[in-house]
């Protein structure tokens, strides 16, 4: 039984390590660098940022971080974000599924002057795989996060995975 024990934890290490390679391996293909990164131990607790979601908007409300404001990704309304950020020295952490979105409407806030802005490596889906709490659309905590799709939901691995009616599947 001790054995059937540590085989079981020793799969569940596996599938973990191998969310966080794909994920690493997708941030390498796809990301730039161009937004410096903050780690979710990081960000945890650490409250002068302000969160913004760049997901879309069925994704925001399966869950998202506590406290975060939605602003989508396709065709972010920067002047909104400006009118709610006004002061363009506030630290900001963008985040999206993994980080992919995300780095995208950084580049877009830091053309606009905003000095301090963060993208979350590996977005939501890390934050929830290292355990850290998601909240639903009526700010209760939740297991649940949007997997995007099955793709990039093989990189969720803490979570129960929604998959909504998404128009595209990329």
């Amino acid at each position: 039984m001790k054995n059937l024990f540590h085989i079981l934890i020793s799969l569940f290490c596996l599938c973990a390590m191998r969310g966080q390679s794909e994920i690493d391996q997708a941030l390498r293909k796809f990301n730039n660098k161009s937004v410096p990164y903050i780690t979710a131990e990081n960000l945890r607790g650490n409250t002068p940022f302000l969160l913004l979601d760049t997901r879309e908007k069925e994704e925001f409300e399966v869950s998202h971080l506590a406290k975060a404001v939605w602003v989508g990704n396709r065709n972010p309304d920067v002047d909104k974000i400006t009118s709610i950020v006004p002061n363009k020295n506030k630290p900001i952490v963008v985040y999206c599924s993994i980080g992919v979105r995300s780095e995208k409407v950084g580049e877009k806030l830091l053309k606009k002057g905003y000095t301090e802005v963060y993208n979350l490596y590996g977005g939501i889906f890390e934050w929830k795989n290292k355990g850290f709490p998601v909240y639903d659309s009526i700010e209760q905590e939740t297991d649940r996060v949007h997997a995007y799709n099955r793709h990039w939901g093989k990189m969720l691995n803490n979570a129960t995975k929604v998959y909504g009616h998404r128009k595209h599947n990329n």
